[in-house]
């Protein structure tokens, strides 16, 4: 209720209630908030446009200083061309600290022809590119640097450089450019010293005129963030080794043209366990890479010690693509197998499980993996005997691949007996042009813009773990855009079902395989019916992607694929024989002393 006051002459005067006062109080607390934010606005709009202000001052003072001096000045500190202004420099203005970078470059106008071009260009420095860069370093996020750029020309005319030319192109591992790469070019050869960070054009390519000549003295590095790294090294080292890709060397009047290849980096699951899945703890182990840097004698890329942790588990992450092989340094356990077999290609941007199968390190022993000779994609139901003297073992290799390359007899089939038939497409595809290849149909000349094709269900005959799905060719025309193949899988215990539920490899139906030979998410483990789902796309109606091999493989429980491992035996010479129905007899003979490994190809 409202209060009341007694004034002297009797008088009462009602007052505000509670509930009035805590209203009033809000009212005037979020109009107060209000005016305090556009108060807060205008002063950072102010020192936003007084920042921008001393910016453009000084980038024009930078601009001017650079067209005053002897055009043979022209050119940064370490820089190519080389002069007196420095790359990089910080200042204050109004109490506004600045940084500024400058850029310079020689380029080679077309007008007079080009450097190694027609007609040649004898003096391809024809005039000098100017770029200021102006940053706040203690503005906001919302001040943009401010950029002004000029061009110098010489006075004179130009006579024959005693120069040359450096050109660096960077491309990904299906050989498109890869814009804005940054590259560090250092030569500490010649006098003065070069020190250039700058990144690559839209087409890759970072292209440097006017470069004072030096015999393998321009050592490069390319990267880019998320992106792995790719350089130059010593051409002889210590003269024990040769480098695959040496310092560049630059002469008079001639192009040099360097190329780095460069990706996303991926990253790798491991896991040591016995055979029945229970972890191994703290397993050291070796991962090699295939890529080399040098030659004889061989200088890998990459090669590192690892050990896994107190669950028998680690990530390795930021590895670069390539074909990696490994190696368990524990002095008590040995290799009996691996999920996937070794080597392991990894892809760009992708995460890849390897599970190492460890049994306890015999004095002799020997793993074999079984592989299709034309897929090389482990074999199951191989059997494989080893014998020698007394010893006389016979094993059956445990997981295998599920593998199609043909869909021209087209849809209908329900249960996989035809290898050529598949269930189900959405008309938008075609399986025959040429036969057996999966690609976008055409209508009227033109490729429609998307279809997909629903396989035949697959019977595996058991409850099994899924490894990878993969597919050929690995890559499509770059005109259908990325992502132009994907597939989602699903999975079953009940081959009448008619719920297919088809997810991607973060287990939802949202999400697609678009990178072959990725791993089947473990939501799928353990059902023993599968169908995939093969989406095509593309974002020109003149190309189509091509899928001609899809193939799934898959082991039970920690059975590696594909192998088998024999211990026990004397060193000593033995014979190694694996068949399958199918495929001839393979016979080898094998001589064991330690932990040996043997990989046999079956053909048909």
């Amino acid at each position: 209720m409202p209060f009341r006051f007694c004034l002297k002459n009797g008088a009462r005067v009602s007052g505000f209630s509670l509930i009035e006062v805590v209203v009033g109080v809000g009212v005037f607390l979020i109009i107060s908030v209000g005016v305090y934010s556009v108060y807060k606005g205008i002063l950072n709009a102010n020192r936003l446009t007084r920042a921008r202000i001393e910016a453009i001052s000084l980038a024009n003072e930078e601009i001017e200083l650079a067209r005053n001096l002897p055009y043979a000045e022209v050119g940064t500190i370490g820089g190519i061309p080389s002069g007196v202004i420095s790359q990089s420099q910080s200042t204050t203005r109004d109490g506004i600290p600045f940084t500024i970078t400058t850029t310079i470059r020689s380029i080679d106008d077309p007008f007079d022809g080009t450097i190694g071009g027609n007609p040649n260009d004898t003096a391809p420095a024809d005039y000098k590119l100017v770029e200021i860069a102006i940053a706040c370093t203690a503005c906001s996020s919302s001040f943009q640097p401010v950029i002004f750029t000029t061009t110098v020309a010489p006075k004179n005319l130009e006579g024959a450089s005693t120069n040359g030319a450096l050109f660096i192109r960077a491309f990904d591992a299906a050989g498109l450019a890869i814009p804005e790469a940054n590259v560090h070019i250092q030569n500490n050869l010649i006098t003065p010293n070069i020190s250039i960070d700058d990144t690559t054009n839209n087409q890759g390519l970072l292209q440097l005129i006017d470069v004072p000549p030096s015999i393998n003295g321009y050592q490069i590095t390319v990267t880019k963030s998320g992106y792995s790294t790719d350089k130059t090294y010593p051409p002889g080292g210590n003269g024990t080794t040769t480098a695959v890709l040496p310092h560049a060397t630059v002469a008079q009047q001639t192009v040099t043209q360097t190329s780095f290849a460069v990706d996303r980096v991926g990253s790798l699951d491991a896991a040591t366990v016995n055979n029945v899945c229970n972890g191994i703890a703290d397993i050291s182990y070796v991962v090699s890479g295939s890529k080399l840097v040098g030659t004889n004698p061989n200088v890998l890329k990459y090669r590192t010690a690892l050990a896994t942790d107190s669950n028998g588990n680690q990530h390795v992450a930021n590895l670069e693509w390539d074909s990696y092989n490994a190696a368990i340094a524990a002095s008590g356990y040995t290799l009996a197998g691996s999920i996937p077999i070794l080597p392991l290609n990894l892809s760009p941007n992708t995460n890849q499980s390897l599970t190492f199968v460890l049994a306890a390190k015999p004095a002799e022993s020997i793993l074999v993996t079984v592989r299709d000779a034309a897929t090389l994609l482990p074999l199951t139901g191989a059997e494989v005997n080893l014998s020698g003297g007394s010893y006389n073992q016979t094993q059956t290799t445990g997981q295998g691949f599920f593998n199609q390359t043909d869909w021209s007899g087209g849809p209908g089939q329900t249960l996989f007996a035809d290898p050529s038939a598949y269930f189900f497409d959405d008309g938008n595809i075609d399986a025959n042009s040429p036969a057996g290849d999966v690609i976008l149909k055409q209508v009227f000349g033109q490729y429609v813009a998307s279809g997909y094709l629903e396989s035949s269900t697959i019977d595996f005959g058991t409850s099994i773990n899924y490894g990878t799905i993969a597919w050929a060719p690995a890559s499509e025309p770059p005109q259908t855009g990325p992502s132009s193949v994907r597939f989602q899988i699903a999975t079953s215990n009940d081959a009448a079902t008619t719920t297919w539920n088809f997810l991607g490899p973060d287990g939802t139906a949202g999400t697609y395989y678009v990178a072959s030979g990725t791993n089947i998410n473990a939501i799928h483990n353990l059902n023993r019916y599968l169908r995939y789902r093969m989406y095509l796309q593309t974002a020109n109606a003149s190309y189509t992607p091509d899928v001609a091999d899809v193939s799934i493989t898959f082991n039970t429980g920690c059975i590696p694929p594909g192998q088998v491992f024999f211990s026990g035996m004397n060193s000593g010479s033995y014979t190694l024989q694996v068949s399958k129905s199918g495929y001839s007899t393979s016979t080898t003979p094998v001589s064991i002393s330690g932990n040996a490994t043997q990989i046999i190809d079956l053909g048909p």
